[in-house]
């Protein structure tokens, strides 16, 4: 079945194969997907005890332009019509806001892997919102969290997001992220 309107959504930091594989079963089931990229700018995050390190500027080093063109890039390289999905801000931490960004019949897509996922899917209820799960409970296949990590030591990355993304974060710079500064300031090397 396919929804009018369905939306996923993610810090997408960076946006790797399993936020492809998510955005693209939420495409496959709506005639039109919104995808929200959380935190958008350092104004709207907020720390969450569910998920305690998602708020430091070093799991956020990319700014929410380059995220949507790492969307973008993805999702044209996978043949994808522009004209069917808009990327988005979400404001995650403030529900309030949630109705000024995407039309109120839409359908949220949630991948449940974390305390965190649950929270979610509990809050977008809460606030009124059709949610259906595509997948999760079982761990991660990739994680942002990984990647960065590979990104700060200078492991291989690139086979863990799709190759549009790897051009464009070679081209944004993978040395010139926040976690030069958050190390320099710890006294650690990045």
């Amino acid at each position: 079945m396919a929804f009018k309107y369905g939306m996923v959504h993610g810090r997408f930091q960076p946006f790797h194969n399993g936020h492809l594989e998510y955005t693209l079963k939420a495409l496959a089931r709506s005639r039109h997907l919104f995808i929200g990229i959380t935190n958008p700018d350092p104004s709207t995050v907020v720390p969450e005890s569910r998920d305690p390190h998602r708020h430091l500027p070093e799991n956020n080093p990319f700014t929410f332009y380059q995220r949507l063109m790492m969307i973008r890039a993805a999702l044209a390289d996978e043949g994808r019509a522009a004209d069917r999905f808009s990327i988005i801000p979400f404001p995650v931490h403030h529900p309030d806001r949630w109705r000024y960004y995407f039309p109120p019949q839409t359908v949220q897509f949630v991948r449940v892997f974390s305390e965190w996922g649950r929270e979610k899917v509990e809050r977008l209820r809460a606030a009124g919102w059709r949610v259906e799960m595509l997948d999760g409970g079982e761990e991660k296949a990739v994680s942002g969290a990984d990647i960065r990590a590979r990104l700060r030591c200078g492991a291989d990355w690139e086979g863990l997001v799709p190759a549009g993304v790897a051009r464009l974060v070679r081209e944004f710079g993978v040395r010139d992220r926040p976690w030069q500064a958050a190390g320099a300031q710890s006294g650690s090397s990045p």
